[in-house]
């Protein structure tokens, strides 16, 4: 990759990364106490478990998008960065622009996510045959 796209990637990353840490999604605690007014009133503290779990939820996915994030600024010192792990081939630039941290090329990346849904379609059956 010549040096003035690796730059442009680079600070695309680095961007991302000063996003998710200054978000305050990752020091926020206000969703992750329960409040002992909510404990009497069922509707309340469900309301409350709800809302921890999406913290969590959100929390999680910042964080694997962080881990994304450092592992692809780790390839670029390596000389790997922008090659689909699959393939070995060329990730097309318009992807990086959209996701720098990606480690697949469309082709994979959709392939991937079509064995993840399958996946989970069979679960989601299996679930609803024990029912």
């Amino acid at each position: 990759m010549e040096k003035a796209k690796k730059d442009k990637f680079k600070t695309l990353l680095l961007q991302a990364k000063v996003k998710i840490i200054n978000g305050g999604i990752l020091c926020s605690n206000e969703d992750l106490t329960v409040s002992s007014d909510d404990l009497s009133d069922e509707a309340d503290l469900a309301t409350s478990v709800i809302n921890q779990q999406v913290t969590f939820n959100m929390r999680q996915r910042e964080l694997e998008k962080l881990k994304a994030i450092e592992e692809a600024l780790y390839r670029m010192e390596q000389g790997s960065y922008g090659q689909c792990e699959d393939c070995d081939e060329a990730i097309s630039e318009k992807r990086l622009e959209n996701q720098p941290w990606t480690t697949l090329c469309i082709t994979h990346a959709e392939e991937q996510e079509r064995k993840k849904q399958k996946i989970i379609k069979t679960i989601d059956e299996n679930r609803a045959n024990l029912l």
